[in-house]
């Protein structure tokens, strides 16, 4: 497995060659997933960039050919929180039929101050972060399955503890922000670990791993007047004195490296997951971890595989 190396505060990984592969990335116009999808492109691949906001797409397709002069860019339009916009974008992918050899399911949005609901009527963060992901890979799959797909789905430290609010997945009776976020990320661990299995018995050539990116200043906790979070959070206002000082948790740079070791290298095994090594794992090179607790309950994701059927329409089969 290519190691994570070090430089003082700088931290990389060793990505491989990935000339005439095709890799989609969500959540690709800024953050982590601007700096995944930068990694890829100089790579060699050709980056598929499906986005919510068209000027933010462009911006960041600008930033990376302004690294990497030949990147080869694909922008489309998705809002992960619509499922009539996911099936469109399948739609459109699956008409060029062009096999995907990388995957990563990265987008999200973390505790809006007040319970919001996408526009199917699912709770935001677990319609947004999981249903959303959930619905693009199964329209998505018979590329993945050509192209011998690397699926990773991007999970989170909060995901250590919680679990699935199945009797109230939508958080309609009492709803609460962190614990909605907690089970919308052991949503997609658990998803990711599903799709391993299911590749597995069924001979789809699907390898499923899952990543984190600890803590860092990303945008998930600034002002983003589009959740309706007009200023800066207090705990992204520590994240960043603690992260430019070099203290527990990461940065925007390092947070993309666990994503890119679990998309990219060579010997990742199907159900491993990636994340930063110091303690507490919030910070740090990039390396291979055991699952949380929550992530290791193998009848939740079933069971949570044919809750997300049921609620998304889309029959994964």
């Amino acid at each position: 497995m290519p190691l994570s190396r070090s430089d003082g505060r700088r931290y990389d990984v060793s990505i491989p060659d990935l000339s005439g592969k095709r890799a989609v990335v969500t959540g690709a116009s800024d953050g982590v997933g601007l700096g995944i999808a930068t990694a890829l492109a100089g790579a060699g691949a050709e980056v598929v960039m499906p986005v919510r906001n068209p000027v933010k797409g462009e911006a960041a397709v600008t930033k990376i050919r302004d690294r990497h002069p030949a990147a080869r860019l694909v922008l489309e339009k998705l809002d992960l929180s619509s499922l009539e916009s996911v099936a469109a974008l399948g739609e459109r992918l699956r008409s060029d039929g062009v096999p995907i050899q990388i995957l990563i399911n990265n987008a999200g949005v973390m505790t809006p101050p007040d319970r919001q609901t996408t526009s199917d009527g699912f709770e935001l963060q677990f319609g947004t972060n999981h249903l959303g992901h959930f619905a693009l890979t199964g329209a998505l799959l018979p590329l993945l399955t050509a192209g011998r797909a690397r699926v990773t789905s991007q999970t989170s430290v909060a995901a250590r503890s919680g679990m699935i609010n199945f009797d109230d997945p939508n958080w309609q009776q009492r709803y609460d922000g962190m614990r909605a976020y907690r089970q919308s990320k052991i949503a997609c661990g658990l998803f990711g670990l599903e799709l391993g299995r299911r590749s597995r018995a069924a001979g789809w050539g699907i390898t499923s791993t899952l990543s984190h990116p600890g803590v860092a200043p990303t945008g998930l906790l600034s002002a983003r007047p589009e959740v309706g979070r007009n200023t800066d959070t207090r705990d992204v206002r520590i994240i960043r004195w603690l992260s430019a000082r070099g203290l527990i948790v990461g940065t925007v740079d390092t947070a993309k490296l666990p994503a890119l070791l679990a998309a990219t290298a060579p010997d990742a095994r199907d159900g491993s997951c990636y994340g930063p090594q110091w303690p507490g794992n919030l910070g740090g090179p990039a390396g291979e971890q055991r699952l949380w607790a929550p992530l290791r309950k193998d009848d939740d994701a079933t069971r949570l595989w044919t809750l997300s059927e049921d609620l998304t329409g889309v029959s994964i089969p």
